[in-house]
This record gives structure tokens, sequence and C-alpha cells, in this order.
């Protein structure tokens, strides 16, 4: 009688040689489950603040613009739902300063408060968020 085929586990692939053992699989997840897409989505902007550009600085500090927290906060949702949407370039309006900002980056460009907005034109922007 022939001897049975012995497998050595050290190079044995998972799942060759246990006959009748099944592989361990997580719990599927209970209550709620959220896609995928959104979860990726969130992990992906979570962190991710707004940036200001050299030229913003100077902007805010030459027009005596308060740039806080809360305005900072505001300013990030507004940029995140101009992403939602596939804006590049848009301009977010928070308390009535305005803020053109490269959505793809998440980096402010300039910054505008109603006392210079002089034309109320602003131009090389795709959307416009009110925030």
């Amino acid at each position: 009688m022939a001897e049975p085929i012995r497998h050595n586990p050290a190079i044995t692939p998972p799942g060759v040689g246990a006959a009748g053992a099944a592989p361990a699989r997580p719990a599927q997840p209970a209550g709620n489950v959220v896609p995928f897409d959104q979860v990726l989505r969130g992990t992906i902007d979570q962190g991710r603040e707004v940036r200001l550009s050299g030229h913003a600085v100077e902007r805010l500090q030459r027009r005596g613009i308060d740039f806080n927290d809360a305005t900072s906060q505001r300013l990030n949702e507004g940029v995140s739902r101009a992403a939602a949407k596939g804006s590049r370039d848009a301009l977010v309006l928070v308390d009535g300063t305005a803020f053109v900002v490269s959505v793809a980056n998440r980096t402010v460009i300039t910054a505008v408060d109603p006392g210079s907005m002089k034309d109320r034109v602003f131009t090389n922007i795709d959307s416009a968020v009110i925030s």
C-alpha cells in the first residue's frame, strides 16, 4: 500500500492539505453598513485641513481679516462640499469674506473682505459656495 501524501506546513500554501477545514471568515457587520466609497472619501478628507498660500496669508494680514478656528472649520466644510460636486476652483463665502480656493489642493489662493470687493467680480472659478 502507498503512503499518503504529507504536506510540509512550512511550504504549503493556505487551504492545501487540510481537507474539510474551512478558513475562518470574519463576522458580518451588524446594523447599518456604510458603502466603501463613503468611508474612503471620509478618510481621505479627514485631517486634510485647508491650507493658506503665502499670498492668502499676506492678504489676510493686510486687510485685517480675522481667520479663527470657526472660520477655518466653515471654510473646510465649504471646500468639502465643493469637492463633492467636482469643483476645481471655488469661491467660498464665509460671513461676507470671500476665499478663492484651489479645491484639489485644498489651498486658499486669496481672501477678500467685504470692504475690498469693489467690482464684486471673481474670475477663474467654476463654483461658489456660501458656507
